[in-house]
């Protein structure tokens, strides 16, 4: 089964072709962070109006770099949810007009299932396991069982962690996008530098709290320049990270421990910090669990998951009609109830 898959959440215009949700056939993606830096982060008009003049070429290109045309495709998959409405209108329209053209089955897929689907792509990863979302937007931990079916152990009560990332480096005057550029100077850093706390760490549970340690950051830095000392933005940026990193592997353990599952996939953006990866690799290897995290290129937003996780979809049986909208908001427990119509 090969799957046209499009993306356009916030600020990547992309598509792809996958066969049996592992092949990757085709992709193209047209990005507009150079288009955002000037502004300091995604502006949703901007990027909107982009997606609209960058849509159709980068579909066609997609299928011209594979040499297929539509008489090839099975279905096409659509990012509806969530993501900036403006942008999502898009790609939504876009998938609509297609499959009305071709006479294609249509599949919205909620967001966080490409990325988790993001490490099945030229692999042999297989559900169940557990999952590690970690994006701007989110920050969750789900199990995934063999029908690729989520359910929610524990989210963000605040901040995502990729979110607290880009508050942070903008706090420290880092140009977009922050986050890799705060876990890069990380690097050289002293992690003890600052005593930073660790949201939610004493307590029982799964859930996540990032806002008190982005506050954390703010007052340390306030309380430096208004008293003229010095800031090692690489202490700041060491220390913050290792307050995050500890509150991911903690909770994560514990998940794995009630869970029983010894496989464990890492997906979002942040699945790219390599602080993030060193660290649950180490611990990998220490608690005998297998840790997969997606290839970099598939970590950051793109439509080869979004085609996979069409594909997930498409073998639940589970496909949309021309009234799917797009969805600022779609909690995932939402989606997954949606549509009973066999492919």
């Amino acid at each position: 089964m090969i799957i046209l898959g499009i993306e356009t959440s916030c600020d990547e215009t992309s598509a792809a072709l996958v066969r049996d949700g592992r092949e990757l056939l085709s992709e193209v993606t047209a990005t507009q962070m150079e288009i955002h830096a000037a502004f300091g982060g995604v502006v949703p008009e901007v990027a909107s109006r982009h997606h609209v003049e960058d849509i159709t070429r980068v579909v066609e290109n997609t299928f011209r770099n594979a040499s297929m045309n539509w008489a090839d495709v099975d279905a096409i998959a659509v990012t509806c949810g969530p993501g900036l409405l403006g942008s999502l209108l898009v790609g939504v329209s876009a998938a609509k007009g297609y499959a009305l053209a071709t006479g294609k089955p249509l599949i919205g897929v909620h967001h966080i299932a490409g990325h988790v689907a993001a490490a099945t792509i030229g692999t042999d990863v297989r559900p169940p396991f557990l999952c590690l979302v970690v994006s701007g937007g989110h920050t969750e931990l789900l199990t995934v069982d063999e029908q690729f079916c989520f359910a929610k152990l524990g989210e963000t009560r605040d901040d995502a962690a990729g979110e607290a990332y880009d508050k942070v480096a903008r706090l420290l005057g880092l140009s977009y996008p922050g986050g890799p550029k705060v876990d890069k100077l990380a690097l050289t850093g002293n992690g003890e530098a600052y005593s930073f706390p660790r949201g939610l760490l004493e307590e029982e549970g799964y859930d996540f709290s990032f806002s008190g340690l982005k506050s954390a950051v703010n007052n340390a830095l306030t309380k430096q320049r208004n008293r003229r000392e010095e800031i090692c933005v690489e202490d700041v940026c060491a220390s913050f990270q290792d307050a995050v990193i500890d509150v991911l592997v903690e909770k994560t353990r514990r998940a794995l421990h009630h869970t029983g599952y010894t496989r464990l996939v890492v997906a979002g953006g942040v699945a790219a910090n390599r602080g993030l990866r060193a660290r649950l690799g180490e611990f990998g290897e220490r608690e005998g669990i297998d840790v997969v995290f997606p290839p970099l290129r598939w970590c950051t937003d793109n439509a080869a998951m979004i085609a996979s996780a069409g594909y997930y979809r498409a073998q639940q049986g589970k496909v949309s009609d021309l009234s799917l909208n797009a969805y600022a908001q779609l909690p995932l427990h939402t989606w997954q109830s949606w549509g009973s119509s066999a492919i």
